[in-house]
């Protein structure tokens, strides 16, 4: 009896032992929907990604899943990022980012523009980092976020930039005071460079059971016929689509059609599940010519949008 009560307490406690570790494994973090993206960031990505107070200014939203690139690495896109997962690092230094600037950084030449007073030199690589560049570099991370300067100010795409190890540097002197210097999208840029497949960019599900946002509208309307007689009968189409080009239903539409003669009529649409109204017109003896537009305004929740088309007498 002794021997068989101390049999059932051992398997007991081994049963209790091995009961915990499995309870600690199913703390994972839930993975995160981007509804500005239509994608899903999770594990040690997502853990990487939330360290970054300033995640989604310095690296955007994630334009992809994660998934083995062409280059043969496990990697998620971000706007202006892209992670990678290294196994044979040790534990907190497994997700690093690519060093995009050196990556797709091709010179056109440098400008002549910099001042021994407004700049600091890194004898690293030879560059200095100048201006407003330079605060902005000190603002959000430094070397350790951006890696060293690998080019002077140079002209891209119209655009005075600097190249760093893991980013390019815009400024843009027609936004706001404190606002001109921003880092360019090449995790896209990137994405197209390696030949990735363009299907990974197309919006997906929310892993976490979470319903999609709708965050931002884009409204397209177009008629049916360019032209017309000038007794006939129209269709105007109105197609309403998320952030994702995903359709939005329930979109409550106003149409303000404007005819030659100075009227303007008001309809009402809702969009169906398809993201789809139509508006159905009917006119007779409209003049030769005449040019009917259609002015369209939609509205989803707090979120409102705006098109016009149109199409003209012909006979």
């Amino acid at each position: 009896m002794v021997r068989r009560f101390f049999a059932v307490v051992v398997t007991i406690c081994l049963l209790s032992a091995s009961w915990a570790p499995v309870h600690a494994q199913t703390q994972v973090e839930d993975p995160k929907y981007f509804n500005e993206t239509g994608h899903n960031l999770r594990g040690d990505f997502l853990k990487f990604y939330n360290s970054n107070p300033n995640a989604v200014f310095l690296y955007g939203y994630p334009i992809t899943e994660e998934f083995i690139s062409r280059d043969g690495k496990k990697v998620q896109y971000f706007q202006r990022a892209r992670f990678e997962y290294r196994p044979d690092l040790p534990e907190g230094q497994r997700v690093q980012t690519t060093p995009l600037g050196r990556e797709m950084y091709v010179s056109t030449g440098p400008l002549n523009v910099s001042n021994a007073f407004a700049c600091r030199p890194y004898p690293q690589t030879g560059y200095a980092v100048c201006f407003a560049f330079l605060e902005f570099f000190d603002q959000y991370g430094g070397v350790a976020q951006f890696g060293y300067p690998i080019s002077s100010f140079e002209y891209h795409e119209n655009k005075i930039v600097q190249y760093f190890e893991n980013a390019r540097m815009e400024w843009q002197p027609w936004r706001a005071e404190g606002q001109r210097v921003v880092l360019s999208d090449l995790g896209r840029m990137y994405f197209d460079k390696l030949g990735e497949d363009p299907a990974l960019l197309a919006a997906v599900l929310p892993q976490n059971a979470a319903s999609r946002g709708v965050v931002n509208l884009q409204v397209r309307a177009f008629a049916w016929k360019a032209v017309t007689l000038a007794t006939d009968s129209q269709l105007i189409f109105v197609i309403v689509q998320d952030q994702n080009l995903q359709p939005v239903a329930n979109a409550n539409c106003t149409a303000l059609t404007h005819w030659p003669d100075g009227r303007a009529d008001t309809a009402m649409l809702t969009t169906n599940t398809n993201g789809v109204g139509m508006l159905p017109l009917s006119f007779t003896s409209q003049p030769y010519g005449g040019l009917i537009y259609v002015d369209v305004a939609c509205v989803f929740s707090n979120l409102s949008a705006s098109t016009t088309t149109s199409f003209r007498i012909w006979y």
